[in-house]
Order: structure tokens, then sequence, then C-alpha cells
């Protein structure tokens, strides 16, 4: 009987065995994670710093020459949708689907190109859009930031979803994923089509009119203010 125990007990130690090498494994994985993602968020920060720095010495050296600096055109958008349906060519109402701007108040970030200026200029009324900056990207991804995973809505609680999502193209963090839409980085596609278009609240203080920006209104560019239009929604 002994032997027989015996027998029985070698097994279940070898799956003890291999149990606790997998997590031992796991938990080694982890901290080489969440060194990565530290060594990635302190890099991503010297970035933005010096860019900040370089902005400023640009401008003060061109105010020397007596000149100004003129700010190189962004790669980046940020779209919201501002009204509803009613009386709405079907054509724009494909348009706003397109852009994934289904329901009023919803914000997605676009590429700046050719194809989707075209786009753009076909629902201008419906639609403010600008150039956001680093602060307002970070706070709508951190704050109102949900990812696409089997089609299912999930909130960016932790970097697993991230990672689950964009792993294959070495977006592992909330960091990560700032900087490639900021950048408008090599995968912006994938990891703007992993983020779920925002979901924003009616703004502090409404809406004006519906003309453009320009002439006192709400609606088409308002280029950098933008970023005062998404503080009020976010």
């Amino acid at each position: 009987m002994s032997s027989e125990a015996a027998k029985v007990a070698v097994p279940e130690s070898w799956a003890a065995e291999k149990k606790e090498k997998a997590l031992a494994e796991k938990k080694k994985k982890s901290i080489e994670s969440r060194k990565l993602i530290f060594t990635r968020a302190k890099q991503y920060a010297e970035e933005y710093d010096a860019q900040e720095k370089e902005l400023v010495q640009l401008k003060r050296e061109a105010l020397l020459k007596g000149g100004f600096y003129v700010t190189p055109e962004a790669n980046l958008l940020f779209v919201v949708r501002i009204r509803g349906i009613n009386a709405m060519h079907l054509k724009t109402r494909k348009i706003l689907q397109l852009l994934r701007l289904r329901q009023i108040f919803n914000g997605v970030f676009l590429k700046v190109n050719k194809a989707t200026i075209n786009m753009l200029r076909r629902v201008e009324p419906y639609v403010a859009y600008g150039y956001p900056n680093l602060k307002s990207v970070r706070e709508l991804i951190y704050k109102r930031g949900y990812g696409k995973l089997n089609k299912q809505r999930i909130p960016l609680s932790n970097n697993q979803v991230i990672e689950e999502g964009l792993g294959k193209h070495n977006i592992i963090c909330i960091e990560d994923l700032v900087h490639e839409i900021m950048t408008v980085g090599p995968h912006f596609k994938e990891a703007n089509n992993f983020l779920w278009p925002f979901k924003l609240k009616a703004p502090l203080g409404g809406l004006k009119k519906w003309n453009q920006y320009v002439e006192g209104g709400d609606a088409y560019n308002r280029e950098n203010y933008i970023n005062e239009l998404i503080k009020r929604m976010n």
C-alpha cells in the first residue's frame, strides 16, 4: 500500500512544483514589466520636457530677431460631435459614422491627412475639432478611456488591458498609449482603433451657436482652443 501511495504522491509533488515554478515566473515577469513601464514613463516625461524647452527657446530666438515663431502644423486632431441628427443629410450621417461619431458628445482622435480634412469639411456644422495638447490627451485617456477587447468596451483600469489589446505593437501601458496617440506614432491606427470613442459630458456653460468658432460659435475648427472645450466636457 505504501509503495502505491508513493506512486500517487510523486505526480502530486510534480504538479505542486510546476505550479510554484509558474507563479515564480509570473512574479518575475511582473517585476520586469513594472521596471520597463517606469523606465518608459520617465523617458516620455523627459522627451515632453525637452520639446517644451525647445519650443520656448525657438520662440525666444525668433523674438530677439524681431520676428515670431511659427508652430509646425499639428499631426493630431481631436473631434467632438456637438449636434444631433435633425435635418441631417444621409451622406453627412454616413461620414459621422465612419468617424465613429455616432452620438452627440462622442469624441475621437484623428490623424491629420487629406482624407480626414475632406471628411471633416463635409460635417463641420456638426462637430468641433482642433489640436489637442499633451494635457488634454492624457486626461481624456486616463479619465474617459475605454479599450476594445473582443468587441467589448473595457475600462482602462490597469495596464493588462492595454497589453492584451496592443502588446504585439509594443504598447503595454497607459503611458505608451498616450505617447503613441500624442506623437501619432507608427502604430497610431491600431492604438486609436483600440480606444473606444470618448463619451464626454455636455460642456460646462453650454454651447453658444452652431456657426463657426471664429464667428463666436462652437462648431468647425477651433485649432488650439479645442483644449478649452475638452476641459469643459471632460
